[in-house]
């Protein structure tokens, strides 16, 4: 590597003021410690408490949507999330090849079969172009139902999932939903804050999931959220993530076979206390994107990934696109010998032992990105 990339490590550890700097840290300046204090101090810090109820209804108006329902971590709120969407064993659900491995586990959970589709160079995310046109090659609609001619199987669903935080066609994966019988389920794990068109990302679908992970824009510590306008599928996600415990002032009766998902109320504090940060978070993730397109500029066969049209972005990965004269592991390697954390893309899917014989589209474009792409450092640190 040459000196150029040694003085891009220099610029980013004195814009972080740090000798090493993480991939994303969680960002605590508001009133993180009050909330969770008045947990301790009260005893309210399980599964019921009022921040609990006030985390939902503020996650709720911040993403536009009817109801929100709190668990305890991403993958839970994407199992449910299928689950009230309809998904049963021995179906097939659409998602992209390039995705954290939680949106293949929890189709999995439920015993159906991921099945992959290539994404957009545009979005990292799910192209609805090749959905469709995979779909003429193996599908067929049968009494209102899309079959795989291939195996047999009825194919239920289709997750997009919003790459870095970068949405996705949502409009055109709505129609290709309505054409040919599928349910959309957002995987906008790592959305939150972002909008198609002026909407917020995860109020496309049916039904979606949220994730905050220590790494997230905004975190809970652990924890997600199950989002929805159908107030009776958000009232189902609510009692089977709660053991479907009947409400009694002491009896125990619960009345189908249910999770103990619901995230407790000590997390909830801290995610109310973060989201009242969320606009301040958004506007320094987009600086932390100009200073990177300024300095990547001065980096041979590099691009910066930038939101896409249409899209106002809450950029939670910073994205560096490699040229063919660019190694990514040798990159990575001396990004992270020089204290500058940097990572590759997940694994994609169908390279993953679990997932290997599940059913593919072509996957042209992700095999050809796999080796191009790292995030670096994304923090929202404050200005100045």
């Amino acid at each position: 590597m040459n000196t150029q990339w040694l003085e891009f490590t220099k610029q980013i550890k004195a814009h972080y003021q740090k000798d090493f700097v993480p991939l994303h840290e969680p960002t605590f300046t508001g009133n993180e410690l009050e909330y969770v204090t008045d947990c301790i101090q009260t005893g309210w810090v399980s599964s019921v408490g009022a921040y609990v109820t006030r985390f939902e209804e503020d996650l709720a108006q911040f993403a536009g949507v009817r109801r929100a329902v709190a668990v305890m971590n991403g993958t839970a709120a994407l199992h449910i999330a299928l689950k009230v969407a309809g998904v049963q064993a021995n179906e097939e659900v659409f998602m992209p090849a390039l995705t954290f491995v939680a949106t293949a586990n929890a189709v999995s959970y439920i015993g159906a079969v991921p099945h992959f589709v290539d994404v957009s160079e545009k979005t990292l995310g799910l192209d609805p172009q090749k959905l469709e046109a995979h779909i003429l090659v193996i599908g067929e609609v049968k009494n209102g139902q899309l079959i795989n001619k291939e195996t047999g199987r009825v194919i239920r669903a289709v997750v997009p999932m919003h790459t870095f935080g970068h949405a996705v066609e949502l409009e055109e994966l709505q129609l290709i939903c309505e054409k040919y019988h599928l349910v959309l389920v957002e995987d906008a794990a790592e959305s939150l804050g972002t909008y198609y068109k002026g909407k917020h990302t995860g109020g496309f679908g049916k039904v979606s999931a949220i994730s905050f992970n220590g790494n997230k824009i905004i975190t809970t510590g652990g924890g997600g959220a199950i989002l929805t306008d159908d107030e009776e599928l958000a009232n189902y996600a609510k009692h089977i993530t709660t053991t479907a415990k009947i409400p009694h002032r002491w009896e125990y009766e619960h009345d189908v076979v249910a999770f103990n998902y619901r995230l407790p109320n000590i997390n909830a504090a801290l995610g109310c206390a973060q989201l009242e940060k969320m606009p301040e978070f958004i506007k320094r993730k987009r600086a932390l994107t100009a200073f990177y397109e300024e300095l990547v500029g001065s980096l041979e066969g590099v691009t910066l990934f930038k939101e896409p049209v249409n899209t106002s972005s809450n950029y939670w990965l910073q994205t560096l696109i490699l040229d063919d004269t660019l190694e990514r592991d040798k990159v990575l390697t001396f990004l992270n010998n020089n204290g500058v954390m940097s990572r590759p893309i997940w694994t994609p899917m169908h390279n993953l032992k679990p997932f290997r014989e599940c059913p593919r589209a072509n996957l042209s474009t992700i095999e050809r990105l796999n080796k191009k792409i790292i995030n670096i450092p994304s923090t929202p640190i404050k200005e100045g």
